[in-house]
């Protein structure tokens, strides 16, 4: 299938143009015809105006809030995805959403024809659509997952920022010191030898550190390439190392805060979503785990799952993993003892999103300071250390 362009007159003479979905334009011009159209001319739609590439979280949840739109709207199936694919702007997002509609033109299900495009649909996706074609909600599910891609979506942006503004920020000052130390400091240092004069203390070790620098500083790009390497391959590929690492962000300060706080909030908004959907509860919790985003976090809720196919509560291991805050655990109860667990369970992903919310702006009011104390200390102790034996000069020629 591809996107045509036609132009063709009316009955009237009117001249009309537009774009049709079809295998070859041979197919699209016979569809003209018996439109009544006459004279139609067709070109393919030039690929150009279209990026390709990986489909991007925004893009996903621009398009879960169109669909639940387009069908709360009573517009079938097959015409909701041709809109969709019409308005992408992303080649690969186009041609998942045509796969999709002529899956379903064939009488396939929404969810066995999303089942075919993971890379769009991810598990928790396709078993809340599903739940909502088999209970006849399917437009209140889409509704709930549009808001939880919308929240989710804003949360992770929002740790996401509170982790890369320090890192960037500290990654410039390594490459502007490094810049300094490579090509300005044997600048001075060549001035500095014609002095005949023992250099000052903190000058002899700046210029000894630029010398090492300029000598190895392969080595530390080296050291350094190896070193992301190696953790991030370990990360992906050893459980034990995952589960540490991830327990030990946990426990970092005012990070770990953030961390947990918004483990917290995705682990509530997940699980939510997925009870007002009618899924049930041992099904909800695996799919949680499997979004939880730590595998401190999922261990827990995969504990709490096992204690409830074993007849106890959920509550129990929650508060076990010390992940979980008093409060939270408190809630859960009372959602499960008064049968309104994802009226709670929303209560508390809307809660702790506002924590993140507030933890980051708190976040960010700590470090620009602090950053800016670092940059201080780091660029202007070079500066000095390079400008001491100029001072000395002027002070023994006055």
């Amino acid at each position: 299938m591809g996107t045509f362009e036609w132009e063709a007159l009316s009955k009237s003479g009117e001249k009309r143009k537009g774009e049709m979905e079809g295998s070859n334009p041979g197919m699209v011009l016979a569809q003209l015809r018996r439109q009544g159209l006459k004279n139609p001319s067709v070109k393919k739609k030039s690929a150009k105006a279209l990026k390709g590439g990986k489909i991007t979280e925004i893009e996903i949840v621009v398009f879960t809030r169109q669909l639940a739109t387009m069908v709360g709207a009573g517009l079938p199936l097959v015409s909701c995805f041709d809109l969709a694919a019409r308005g992408a702007e992303n080649r690969t997002l186009q041609e998942v959403t045509l796969r999709v509609k002529a899956d379903i033109e064939a009488g396939t299900t929404l969810t066995d024809a999303m089942v075919k495009e993971p890379a769009m649909f991810d598990e928790l996706f396709i078993n809340l659509v599903q739940a909502g074609e088999q209970s006849g909600i399917l437009e209140t599910v889409l509704n709930r997952l549009a808001v939880y891609k919308e929240k989710s979506a804003a949360l992770k942006a929002k740790v996401k920022s509170a982790m890369t503004y320090p890192i960037a920020v500290l990654v410039i000052a390594f490459v502007i010191t490094g810049v300094l130390m490579i090509f300005v400091v044997p600048t001075f240092a060549e001035l500095f030898s014609s002095f005949g004069a023992e250099l000052p203390m903190p000058t002899r070790i700046v210029i000894g550190i630029s010398e090492w620098a300029q000598a190895r500083w392969w080595l530390v790009l080296a050291v350094i390439g190896a070193g992301s390497w190696s953790f991030s391959n370990a990360y992906k590929k050893n459980k034990q190392f995952h589960y540490q690492m991830d327990k030990l962000a946990l426990k970092l300060p005012v990070f770990g805060n953030i961390l947990r706080k918004s483990s917290v909030a995705r682990f509530a908004r997940t699980f939510g979503t997925m009870i007002a959907a009618g899924t049930p509860i041992l099904d909800s919790l695996e799919n949680v785990a499997k979004t939880a985003g730590n595998k401190v976090v999922e261990e827990a809720v995969m504990n709490s799952r096992s204690s409830i196919s074993e007849g106890r509560t959920l509550t129990e291991p929650l508060a076990a993993s010390g992940i979980f805050p008093p409060m939270v655990t408190q809630m859960i109860g009372i959602g499960e003892s008064t049968g309104n667990l994802e009226v709670m369970l929303e209560k508390v992903a809307d809660f702790y999103e506002a924590e993140v919310d507030r933890a980051v702006d708190s976040l960010t009011a700590l470090l620009e300071p602090l950053i800016l104390v670092i940059l201080g200390v780091l660029i202007g102790g070079l500066v000095v250390a390079m400008y001491m034996p100029i001072f000395q000069m002027g002070a023994v020629v006055s």
